[in-house]
């Protein structure tokens, strides 16, 4: 890939990264201050980096507890940062979940309780219903991830499979003030999806979270199925009074980020269009999408005219095929859109995790190019096995077109630019 392009389509990413930047979200939405405590809590990638911009802007005494993914730790005066397994949960999750309902119990009505919450929060917060173990949780976790079902539908069961999801770590916080200020990672940014809602209760019944395992052919361990059967299960519902004193408050999302993408774009002199900011489905099957929109620009100057950058956010699914393959639904996403646009010297584009993380690897996504697939293939890395493998981080890394900028403090989802000269 050109310099210059790869330094342009950098530039855009870290734009959308700062839009969403923690102080910058958080000012203008500190909630008014208590009679009695404030208590903080909180979960997510970017978790402590909010535990400490709060913080900075708050006049007056703390407490309490935020969970992050492990390295993405920020040092806190006054609050705990603690670091749990992501995607898979572990056992510092479940003593992280434990501290959380320790910082919540035994408030008044006069205590306040900020909770601060961003993507990533459901893997990081383990806690199986009575008769579960934290076995069941991962085996969840790893059906969920491998089953390639959208974001919303997982969530919708694991609210149904947990102590602390759908609402209930707020309901446990009764009868104190809570304000969920939320960084959305999620397609359309309801709250109650993001992280699984632990302080956001969903109006998704159980009823209806059985039937999506169902059309789906979803298939969940025989131990989950049972609990989820066994009519204990039922999340609480938004009418619950136990919610009547609440406040939600989504202070950044995609929407933002790809704004201010746009935004930089134009001011370097390239005209830029968003598609969505909610895009979902298979990673491959919308990277084909998106490079049949990016080869009629090239060849048609339809449906936008060249020059022009075209941005898309979102959270796509990857439905694993393969066995040992490594990437995540951002590099998988711009395998596929590579293959596609196989001698296309005029596209270049990036796809990367806002969160600076892909998968389970150490990158956020990859570079991409018309020459990709060539140069993969003189690399002796076949694309389309690449792919069928789930592989994307073995391909891109042979071509050493990786990118791994490292946690970025926030959390907005999917970030795709693709460049058409």
């Amino acid at each position: 890939m050109r310099e210059q392009d790869r330094a342009f389509l950098t530039g855009l990413l870290y734009a959308a990264v700062a839009a969403a930047d923690p102080v910058q979200a958080l000012k203008g939405n500190l909630p008014e201050k208590p009679g009695g405590r404030t208590v903080v809590i909180g979960c997510g990638k970017g978790a402590a980096q909010l535990a400490a911009a709060f913080e900075d802007l708050w006049d007056g005494p703390l407490e309490g507890v935020v969970v992050t993914r492990y390295g993405y730790a920020r040092p806190c005066r006054q609050l705990r940062v603690m670091e749990a397994s992501h995607p898979v949960p572990d056992a510092a999750g479940m003593a992280a979940t434990e501290a959380l309902f320790r910082a919540v119990s035994g408030l008044t009505p006069d205590d306040l309780v900020v909770a601060l919450i961003c993507g990533g929060g459901s893997a990081l917060l383990p806690a199986p219903p009575e008769g579960l173990t934290l076995e069941d949780d991962q085996a969840l976790n790893r059906a969920l991830l491998a089953s390639g079902a959208p974001i919303g539908v997982m969530n919708a069961i694991r609210k149904h499979a947990s102590r602390i999801k759908g609402g209930r770590l707020a309901a446990a916080a009764h009868p104190a003030r809570v304000v969920s200020l939320v960084v959305s990672d999620v397609p359309g940014d309801d709250p109650a999806e993001v992280a699984s809602g632990p302080t956001v209760p969903s109006g998704v019944t159980l009823e209806q979270a059985m039937e999506m395992i169902r059309n789906r052919g979803i298939e969940l361990p025989e131990r989950i199925t049972a609990h989820l059967q066994g009519g204990d299960a039922r999340a609480p519902m938004p009418g619950d009074e136990v919610f009547a004193r609440h406040e939600v408050r989504v202070i950044a999302s995609a929407r933002l980020s790809l704004e201010a993408a746009a935004a930089r774009a134009q001011a370097e002199g390239v005209p830029a269009v968003i598609l969505s900011d909610a895009i979902e489905g298979e990673a491959r099957d919308v990277g084909l999408v998106h490079a049949a929109i990016a080869r009629e620009v090239a060849a048609r100057g339809r449906p936008f005219a060249a020059p022009v950058v075209i941005l898309s956010g979102g959270e796509t699914t990857v439905t694993l095929r393969g066995q040992g393959g490594r990437g995540g639904r951002n590099s998988e996403f711009l395998l596929s859109f590579c293959a596609a646009v196989d001698g296309e010297a005029r596209i270049a584009a990036l796809a990367a995790d806002t969160d600076g993380i892909d998968g389970s690897q150490d990158n956020a996504g990859a570079f991409g190019d018309g020459g990709s697939a060539a140069r993969m293939r003189t690399a002796g890395v076949d694309p389309a096995a690449a792919l069928q493998a789930n592989d994307a981080w073995g391909a891109f890394d042979a071509v050493g077109d990786l990118f791994a900028p490292g946690p970025t403090g926030t959390n907005v989802n999917d970030f795709r630019a693709i460049l058409v000269r």
